[in-house]
């Protein structure tokens, strides 16, 4: 088995700031947690606060009118809910569901835009993560359409790992299939299969990840292009935090963006 894991952490965007920028959005900060299933937003619903997760997942759900629901998008470690506040519209796009539970910073959307017109740096940290997210939300359409569902869940189940920061997590078949957009005798399927070949276990909802790189070789190559999408932006998703303590100075330093 190949071992993924990582320490539950700060939220890699808020870890690239510094200095009084930092130290000014974090005395506004207050800690939430965020619950299994608790609904964050709904699609159209005015945004009130900003969440930065630092572990935990949250999805982000398009649903259609005949009731039909696809999860376009996930959140957690890497990102922030609320992003199109940045954007100045005030109002959630997608139905944002807590997938898995955990904590999170959170900030009122009026003090949000404050620091967002009084800090170049947050704004720029930001406006990076937005064309990332655009990125991935597009790229998750045409993956929904083209990829097939082994493929398909594969990829999601490493994503899954990766906001997890560990192999193992709790998800069920049916939550899959609303992930997937598909019925749940695919996921059924698509997992038997991956299970068949040792790359996962899957027992009463629990997802364990027991071959990392076989899995990816499973996966369809959307999971390297969001990958590589956020790292050439804001760095890498699976290495050590982005902002650093000189031993020397004591001071943090932090990675330039490439955006």
């Amino acid at each position: 088995m190949v071992s993924f894991k990582q320490s539950a952490g700060e939220n890699r965007l808020l870890a690239t700031l510094a200095g009084p920028d930092r130290q000014r959005l974090f005395a506004d900060f207050e800690r939430v947690e965020l619950r299994s299933a608790e609904v964050i937003y709904r699609t159209g619903e005015r945004i009130s606060h900003v969440y930065f997760p630092s572990d935990g997942i949250v999805s982000l759900i398009t649903q259609l009118r005949d009731g039909s629901r696809l999860e376009v998008g996930s959140v957690g470690h890497e990102g922030m809910l609320g992003s199109s506040l940045i954007l100045g519209v005030g109002t959630s796009a997608q139905h944002a569901i807590v997938q898995r539970s955990g904590t999170a910073r959170r900030l009122g959307a009026a003090m949000f835009q404050r620091h967002l017109r009084n800090s170049s740096a947050l704004r720029r940290l930001l406006n990076c993560y937005v064309s990332v997210l655009m990125g991935q939300l597009a790229q998750t359409t045409v993956c929904s359409h083209y990829h097939q569902v082994r493929a398909r869940l594969a990829q999601r189940l490493l994503m899954n790992r990766d906001r997890a920061r560990g192999n193992q997590f709790h998800v069920t078949q049916e939550f899959l299939a609303q992930m997937l957009g598909v019925r749940r005798v695919g996921v059924t399927n698509a997992a038997n299969s991956l299970r068949a070949e040792g790359l996962i276990d899957y027992r009463r909802g629990t997802v364990t990840i027991l071959d990392g790189p076989a899995l990816e070789s499973a996966s369809c190559a959307c999971y390297r292009g969001a990958n590589e999408m956020y790292e050439l932006a804001l760095g890498s998703l699976s290495g050590p935090a982005l902002r650093r303590t000189d031993p020397a100075s004591g001071r943090g330093t932090v990675h330039k963006l490439t955006c």
